[in-house]
């Protein structure tokens, strides 16, 4: 699989995210630095916790790397929850951050099985 059939699949935005870094090569190294961003098992865990602050400050900080990133559906869940959030008066809604956790484990196993045919 090509790093844009990968996109593909994911349904991100491949050209967008190259062109935001510079190249493919560059675009492939943050990809593969990505599932180490603590933002998803942070928010887990102040979900878990009903901290809202929490909650919402890390979901904020995995949309603006998604969105980096082209991971389009990724960013736009996360877009959701953020914004259901925002005004910090409530704990996230348990079907948007569910949508949110099942993309993100799409996405983490659609650049798994990208980086182990690299191998």
């Amino acid at each position: 699989m090509t790093l844009k059939e990968c996109y593909d699949k994911l349904g991100g935005d491949y050209e967008g995210a190259c062109k935001r870094l510079i190249n493919e090569k560059l675009l492939q190294r943050f990809l593969q630095k990505f599932p180490e961003d603590p933002s998803i098992q942070l928010l887990r865990d102040a979900v878990r916790k009903e901290d809202i602050e929490v909650s919402f400050r890390s979901v904020h900080t995995l949309k603006g790397v998604a969105g980096n990133l082209g991971l389009t559906v990724l960013y736009n869940a996360a877009v959701n929850l953020t914004e259901q959030l925002r005004p910090r008066e409530e704990t996230a809604d348990m079907e948007l951050f569910q949508t949110l956790v099942e993309e993100y484990d799409r996405t983490i196993s659609v650049l798994n099985e990208f980086y182990s045919e690299q191998a």
